[in-house]
């Protein structure tokens, strides 16, 4: 079993400490004013006086355990932001627009992401592959956003085809814009779990185009 050393322990277990320990303090007191009850008139006053604030002590002890149980116990969730896309080889016969029938996806083709800052600066970039049905799910692990606004995702990174394996569809398209790069988009789409979640945005699909396409296609 794996133990998270983050793991505190939750404040009503400490409280349940005291309450145990008060009731110790409680009985001790209790059975010291019933053996001394009948001869010593000043132990009894002041054993009167401890049992009173033992009880109070006790009953505010055991409703602040009652409450704090109610009270779930939470731990940092990580956030993680993904980029998908589909790469695709687009058929001679659509060239130069953004049409993908009879489209074909490329596997291991490569697909970089690149963020910026709202000052211009490059915050994040990798190079990524697509599975062997063109499919990209891309973990941009490292990202940071100086300005939740301005360095949101969907404002400062593209993403552009890179390098398709395919000797016969290598030229990039500018599906999508491809070429200068493909914006973001948010389809309310999210992966959650109990201590992690990501966030998903769509940037496709792109594409590669063959090198020998007649330019009465454009």
């Amino acid at each position: 079993m794996h133990v998270d050393p983050n793991h505190q322990i939750p404040m009503s277990y400490h409280m349940l400490y005291i309450y145990i320990n008060l009731s110790n303090v409680f009985l001790q007191l209790v059975s010291l004013v019933f053996t001394s009850f009948s001869s010593l008139k000043p132990l009894r006053k002041m054993a009167g006086t401890y049992f009173t604030i033992s009880l109070l002590l006790l009953i505010v002890a055991f409703s602040y355990t009652q409450a704090t149980e109610a009270v779930p116990y939470t731990t940092e969730k990580k956030i993680d932001v993904v980029v998908e896309t589909t790469v695709y080889c687009q058929t001679c016969e659509h060239s130069g627009t953004w049409s993908l029938n009879g489209a074909k996806p490329i596997p291991s083709a490569k697909v970089s992401i690149t963020c910026k800052t709202h000052k211009g600066h490059v915050s994040y970039y990798k190079v990524f592959q697509t599975d062997k049905n063109g499919y990209l799910y891309a973990q941009l692990e490292g990202f940071k956003m100086q300005h939740y606004i301005l360095d949101h995702p969907l404002h400062s990174c593209f993403v552009k085809p890179v390098w398709s394996p395919l000797e016969g569809c290598s030229l990039l398209a500018n599906v999508n814009y491809g070429l200068n790069g493909s914006p973001l988009r948010y389809e309310n789409k999210r992966l959650r779990g109990s201590r992690y979640e990501a966030v998903i945005y769509a940037a496709g699909p792109l594409a590669f185009h063959p090198p020998d396409c007649s330019k009465t296609h454009y």
